[in-house]
């Protein structure tokens, strides 16, 4: 896989996301939203704990937060870059808000050795691998960096 520029921006926007959801008490996660176009629309941040809302992952947050603001065409045909590879549930949200492209950091891999605890090991690209219509799962990019952001996470 070849990244580009604008590729490695979007990215640094959602690993800056993570930095700043672990400093709010969250998880270090986020993910940032841009246009079939390149057009970098929005950024969220995990929220899990501060928000109280177990389903508050970073893709989530910005699904729901896209959706509210700009309407569920501006999900059509975009990019969502994770600073931490999306889950399951987050892949399907992705999914059905029409989402053409994820592109990762760290990998599921990555994350549970960084963090332990419980895993869902249901790697995005093998939840995402036969849908119609078809999205593209890309990564790593940046891992080391979201990794890194990852290892400062300090479990209750």
């Amino acid at each position: 896989m070849t990244f580009n520029e604008s590729d490695h921006k979007a990215m640094r926007l959602a690993i800056e996301a993570s930095a700043e959801a672990l400093a709010d008490g969250d998880m270090p996660f986020g993910a940032t939203l841009v246009s079939p176009q390149g057009e970098i629309l929005l950024v969220a941040a995990n929220n899990q704990n501060s928000s109280a809302d177990c389903t508050g992952h970073a893709e989530m947050v910005l699904v729901r937060n896209a959706q509210k603001q700009l309407g569920l065409r501006a999900l059509r045909g975009a990019t969502v870059y994770a600073s931490g590879e999306p889950c399951a549930m987050c892949s399907g949200a992705m999914f059905w808000a029409e989402i053409k492209r994820v592109v990762y950091a760290a990998s599921t891999e990555q994350i549970g050795t960084a963090l332990g605890g419980p895993q869902l090991p249901a790697r995005s690209a093998d939840v995402l691998a036969n849908t119609s219509p078809a999205m593209t799962v890309e990564g790593p990019l940046m891992a080391d960096e979201a990794c890194a952001v990852l290892a400062r996470f300090v479990p209750d």
